[in-house]
C-alpha cells in the first residue's frame, strides 16, 4: 500500500471514529485502533488530533457542497432550469442531500464539527463552511435569505435526527416517527438502514 492509500485508509477510519465519539471524545489512539495502525503513525501522518479532525471535517463538507453543485448543474441544463419559486425544485435539491444519508458517518462528522466550534481552529473552519453553503444556495438558486435559511435548517434537522438515532428507533415513538417521516421523506428507508449499519459497526468495535 502506497502512502496515499495509507493516508486514505486512516482518514476513512477517522471518519468512523469521530462520527461515533465526536471531536472531544475521540483520541488519536482510538483512530489508530480503528485503522489498524499505531498511534505514533497517526501522529506522524497528521500531527495533532485537531489537524486530523479538520481534514476529516473538510472532506465531509466538500462532499455536501459537491453534491449540491452537481444537482444544480443538472437542473440548470434542463428545460425550465433553476426555479427558486418551485417546491419541486427544492424537493429535488433536498433529495441530493438526502442521498448522502447512506454515509451516515459523513453527516455526523459535519455535525460534530459545528459542535466543536469552541476550538478556535475548528470554529473558524465551521463558520467558513456555513458561509460557503449559504452562499452557494443563495447565489446558485437566486432564492431569498429566508428560503436559504429554511433549506439549511432542514438539513441540520436531518443531522440532529441521525445523531439521536431517530431512524433506528423509528417505531418506538409515534411523534418521533411522524417527525422523521416528515423530515426524511423518501430517504427515510436509507436513513434507517444507515443508522442500523452504524450501530452494528459500533457494537463490533466494542466487541
Amino acid at each position: 500500500m502506497n502512502a496515499a492509500d495509507r493516508r486514505e485508509l486512516v482518514l476513512v477510519a477517522a471518519s468512523r471514529a469521530f462520527a461515533r465519539g465526536g471531536y472531544a471524545g475521540t483520541s488519536t489512539d482510538a483512530v489508530a485502533k480503528e485503522a489498524g495502525v499505531s498511534q505514533p503513525y497517526v501522529v506522524r501522518m497528521f500531527g495533532t488530533k485537531a489537524e486530523l479532525f479538520r481534514e476529516v471535517f473538510a472532506r465531509a463538507l466538500h462532499s455536501i457542497v459537491t453534491a449540491f453543485d452537481l444537482e444544480l448543474d443538472q437542473i440548470a441544463a434542463e428545460p425550465g432550469g433553476v426555479d427558486p419559486d418551485s417546491e419541486e425544485f427544492w424537493t429535488r435539491l433536498g433529495a441530493a442531500y438526502g442521498d448522502l444519508i447512506s454515509d451516515r458517518d459523513r453527516l455526523l462528522v459535519m455535525m460534530h464539527g459545528f459542535s466543536a466550534g469552541g476550538t478556535p481552529e475548528i470554529g473558524a473552519q465551521a463558520r467558513a463552511a456555513m458561509s460557503e453553503i449559504y452562499t452557494q444556495i443563495r447565489t446558485r438558486t437566486g432564492c431569498t435569505p429566508e428560503k436559504a435559511r429554511e433549506f439549511i435548517a432542514k438539513g441540520m434537522l436531518l443531522n440532529t435526527l441521525l445523531a439521536i438515532q431517530a431512524p433506528e428507533h423509528f417505531d418506538e415513538d409515534p411523534a418521533l416517527a411522524e417527525l422523521s417521516e416528515c423530515a426524511f421523506g423518501e430517504t427515510l428507508h436509507a436513513a434507517i438502514e444507515g443508522s442500523a449499519a452504524m450501530a452494528n459497526a459500533a457494537a463490533a468495535t466494542r466487541g
